[in-house]
């Protein structure tokens, strides 16, 4: 089974000034095929998400115009937006919306559906999606409308932005990239009023986005990131609020953008794996977006300088929205325009320095959580999630049902290079059942290729297994598909074993259900509108892999050992040497030390 929406990588699509024509001139001819007498360009489909959407072809037929001066266009773009203007500018309050701070105020807003009262709470994202389509027809499209019809486009778009930030609370649906977009949406409508009513709109702009957004980042494996459904991030959204901070940086040169950008950069570069799979968030688990991204891991990942780009998106949304038969749709569209605009070229190297959250090299990866367990592991074109027992989820030594990776205390991180190696070493105090204090020091060494983890802790009772992570889902190039087997050993016993029990708080990887509907299944709230985050977090066990003790280490310690990447025999041995704990593979050598003057422990490696 098909992950239904991950799938190949964003920096694989052809993005030459060519490539984009190629794209215009199928949404040309797509759009004059179906414009209605009455300047309609909307998908015949379209129910929801509607309110933005002809306006947003528009805009793309505009920029057409501008690269090929296509004689069909001009009439296109002037009845199109006479259309918008004339049949889809809301005045009228809508029936049920919960989130106006002013009633009766007239200002012009965009509905998420057009029936009165049918679905009212999408209307702030509508109205910000049509307030960024507005300002790119009227930059666009300068030489096919006359002052008059500007100027009366422009006091929409200021109407919409009154609307959003007077008459209704902002950002209400607590969605950082809505919120990102309304900002963006403000510095670009700035640039085009003159005098005192741009400044007042472009200083307004920047104080929501220093007052509402900023001041409401939420912290996640050392970053500050904008909160997104009331969560740190999300695979769908996340990388569209980076593409909203890299045009807000573009139009305004506001270095606060930047910033922000970088940072937002360097912590989807830190949670993604090799191949570009990642899965978490609260509003989608696996959902990835498509070229609503590509602008922001574009931009950012050449100024971090950093593949950004194996970023896998949704191809079906590679170059713009379409509907189910594939035809294009608006919803979206201002993204494209921008991204056709920015002439930033793609960085296809890893970056060169090691980052506290992940390790990576060549075909493998690891991506670690905020507690430093790993949240993916890449080897072998197979990723691993980590594994659920008695309610606790991780990666870790589970003695008496009790799972040993939750820090009770600083977390200590040590990263090692040689000519072929790179390493992580792990050092975890943690707390068990019995309330005494050990330490678990995790090593995670690899050469690209193969994956070698070993986990040394004190001596526990009765049989300890290592919890080493679920098999979920595995690379075949162009998509990522479901999975329930991985190419992993260990130096001692190794079992995958799944829930003896049924039902939705057992996740069993053999079955068709993905991680993503599961999680919602689980959620207090329905798809969409549930956190899987959160529902996930309520799941009982899981298909596991679990590796039990090494022979003949230390009599003081348990330590377990897995390779991932290869199903050719392990062989570990683990000695001590003094205070100092070695660890020989076939490969390498590794050295663990006692902490030095700061606390930190100390680790060597030697390739064999």
């Amino acid at each position: 089974m098909y992950l239904p929406h991950q799938r190949g990588p964003l920096h694989d699509l052809a993005d030459t000034p060519q490539a984009y024509d190629a794209v215009l001139a199928d949404v040309t001819e797509q759009a004059l095929a179906r414009l209605t007498p009455q300047g309609s360009l909307e998908h015949p489909d379209c129910v929801d998400d509607i309110g933005d959407t002809s306006l947003g072809i528009t805009s793309l037929l505009a920029l057409a115009w501008k690269r090929s001066r296509d004689p069909r266009l001009p009439e296109a773009v002037r009845r199109s937006v006479d259309f918008h203007l004339r049949e889809r500018v809301y005045r009228d309050d809508n029936p049920g919306y919960p989130n106006l701070r002013v009633r009766n105020s007239g200002l012009p807003y965009a509905r998420y559906t057009l029936a009165p009262g049918a679905h009212p709470i999408g209307d702030w994202p509508s109205t910000v999606w049509a307030l960024l389509q507005l300002v790119n027809v009227t930059e666009t499209a300068t030489d096919l409308l006359d002052d008059e019809l500007r100027h009366e486009l422009l006091q929409v778009a200021h109407g919409y932005w009154r609307w959003l930030t007077e008459a209704t609370f902002f950002n209400p649906q607590e969605a950082g990239n809505q919120a990102l977009g309304c900002v963006v949406g403000g510095l670009m409508l700035a640039r085009q009023l003159h005098g005192p009513q741009g400044e007042s709109v472009r200083a307004r702009a920047m104080s929501l986005y220093e007052e509402e957004i900023r001041a409401h980042h939420v912290r996640d494996r050392g970053a500050l990131l904008p909160p997104e459904h009331g969560g740190a991030y999300d695979n769908n959204y996340g990388p569209i609020s980076l593409s909203f901070l890299a045009q807000a940086h573009r139009v305004s040169g506001e270095d606060v953008f930047a910033r922000d950008g970088d940072a937002l950069a360097r912590y989807i570069d830190a949670r993604l794996t090799n191949g570009g799979f990642d899965n978490g968030g609260p509003r989608y688990s696996e959902q990835h977006s498509g070229f609503e991204s590509v602008l922001g891991l574009r931009y950012f990942g050449h100024r971090i300088g950093s593949d950004l780009g194996r970023y896998r998106g949704d191809t079906r949304w590679g170059r713009h929205a379409v509907k189910a038969d594939g035809g294009v749709d608006g919803h979206f569209a201002w993204m494209l325009v921008w991204q056709i605009q920015d002439t930033t070229r793609w960085h296809r190297t890893p970056a060169g320095h090691p980052a506290r959250h992940q390790l990576r090299a060549g075909t493998v990866s690891v991506a670690f959580d905020d507690r430093m367990t790993p949240s993916v592991i890449e080897a072998g074109g197979t990723y691993y999630l980590p594994a659920a027992v008695s309610r606790q989820h991780g990666y870790g030594p589970v003695t008496d049902g009790f799972l040993l990776c939750r820090p009770m205390g600083e977390v200590r991180v040590r990263d090692l290079r040689t000519a072929t190696l790179r390493a992580k070493l792990v050092t975890k105090p943690v707390v068990g059942r019995d309330h005494v204090l050990r330490y678990v020091r995790s090593l995670y060494v690899t050469d690209g290729t193969l994956l070698w983890t070993t986990v040394a802790v004190e001596r526990l009772a009765g049989t300890p297994y290592l919890l080493a992570g679920l098999p979920y889902a595995k690379d075949d190039g162009d998509r990522v598909r479901r999975t329930a087997h991985g190419e992993a050993v260990s130096a001692g016993t190794l079992r995958l074993t799944h829930p003896a029990a049924e039902g939705a708080e057992h996740f069993d990887a053999r079955a068709e259900l993905t991680q993503q509907q599961a999680a919602f299944a689980l959620a207090a709230d329905p798809r969409g509108y549930g956190d899987p985050d959160e529902g996930w977090r309520h799941l009982v066990s899981s298909t596991a892999l679990e590796a039990g003790p090494v022979p003949d280490a230390p009599d003081d310690l348990h330590v377990f050992a897995v390779r991932y990447g290869s199903p050719d025999p392990l062989t570990v041995s683990v000695t001590r040497d003094g205070t100092d704990l070695v660890i020989r593979t076939a490969r390498f050598t590794a050295v663990l030390g006692d902490d030095d003057a700061h606390g930190e422990p100390e680790l060597t490696l030697r390739e064999t």
